[in-house]
């Protein structure tokens, strides 16, 4: 079986195809960081014109790609949520009409099961079920206890800031360009520990819930007192950066421990910090527990993560009618199972 999938719940227009036994065939990428760095975030009309700019040639390049056609698919994928709504709807307007003017089925993926599923994507090494997702991005800080597909029960979430977006807004707060969090990671490999102490919110009470905002105006407080030495701001960087990773390591612990799993998979674009690869590889692959990420290319959002979610669904005969509605907010624990 093979599968067209689309990405375009933000930012990126991604599109994918996905066979069932020969794997991702081909995939396209358009990210509209340029577009958006002017204004120090995402311009939700902007990202909505402009996946409608881009999504068409995308299909066509991805297609010829694959070297396939409309004949050889056997159905369409498309983010259906969450995510925002002008956005949702280019992708999902594009995959109905397609699906309709070629008789295919269509599948409306969950934009955080695609990112919980592109381990999956790797050939080699992917991870066996039960295990514990950390879903980490700029939009979504969650711990999911994942029993199998759709099998999702959310431990614990951010009660305000994602990780990834306390990583940009502090970056702004550093005069780093947008998006700033890839870069305050690179100027923390500058850094060094034992300059600055950063807190690790809600470490010290119980349960699986993360905080990131107190740790933003932390991060204001110290720069605001500090000099602006390049030494200096590549040290605070270092210790908010660690700061982040040890208050996820703590916290994906403890489910382990709760769970009484031994594999963990992290992804979402904070998936893609090397730092935080190498403290988990350190920390928890060296007790025995196992932890799987997604390729580089695979941890930000993209396509073929949503043809592969989508070609699960399709394969348990799960998929959608041509009215359905995209869901800019959809609880992750409200997916049904795989049967």
């Amino acid at each position: 079986m093979r599968i067209l999938g689309f990405e375009t719940s933000c930012d990126e227009t991604g599109i994918a195809v996905y066979d069932d036994e020969q794997g991702l065939l081909g995939h396209q990428l358009y990210s509209q960081v340029k577009l958006h760095a002017d204004y120090g975030g995402v311009v939700p009309e902007l990202a909505s014109r402009d996946h409608v700019r881009k999504i068409i040639p995308l299909i066509k390049a991805t297609l010829a790609e694959a070297q396939t056609s409309a004949a050889d698919l056997d159905a369409i994928a498309y983010t259906r949520g969450p995510g925002l709504i002008g956005a949702l709807l280019v992708g999902s307007s594009v995959a109905r009409s397609l699906a309709f003017a070629w008789d295919k089925p269509i599948v409306g993926v969950h934009h955080m099961e695609g990112h919980l599923l592109a381990p999956m994507l790797e050939k080699d090494n992917n991870p066996d079920y039960p295990f514990i997702a950390l879903l980490v991005s700029g939009g979504h800080s969650m711990i999911v206890d994942v029993k199998g597909i759709g099998e999702y029960t959310v431990l614990g979430e951010s009660v305000d800031d994602a990780a990834g977006e306390a990583f940009d807004k502090t970056a702004k707060l550093m005069g780093l360009d947008y998006p700033g969090g890839p870069l305050l990671a690179k100027l923390a490999e500058q850094g060094s520990a034992g300059h600055y102490q950063f807190p690790r919110p809600m470490t010290n009470k119980p349960g699986l819930n993360m905080s990131f905002s107190g740790l933003k105006t932390f991060a204001a407080n110290t720069i605001r007192a500090a000099d602006d030495s390049p030494e200096t701001r590549a040290n605070i960087a270092f210790a908010f950066q660690e700061a982040v990773v040890d208050t996820l390591l703590i916290k994906c612990k403890r489910a382990l421990q709760q769970t009484g799993y031994q594999r963990v998979v992290i992804a979402g674009g904070v998936s893609a910090n090397r730092f935080l690869r190498e403290k988990f590889e350190t920390h928890i692959g060296a007790s025995g527990e196992h932890v799987f990420y997604p390729s580089l290319a695979f941890c930000t959002d993209n396509g073929a993560m949503i043809a592969y979610a989508g070609m699960q669904r399709l394969k348990a005969g799960q998929f959608d009618s041509l009215d359905t509605k995209v869901q800019p907010r959809w609880p992750l624990d409200t997916l049904p199972a795989l049967k």
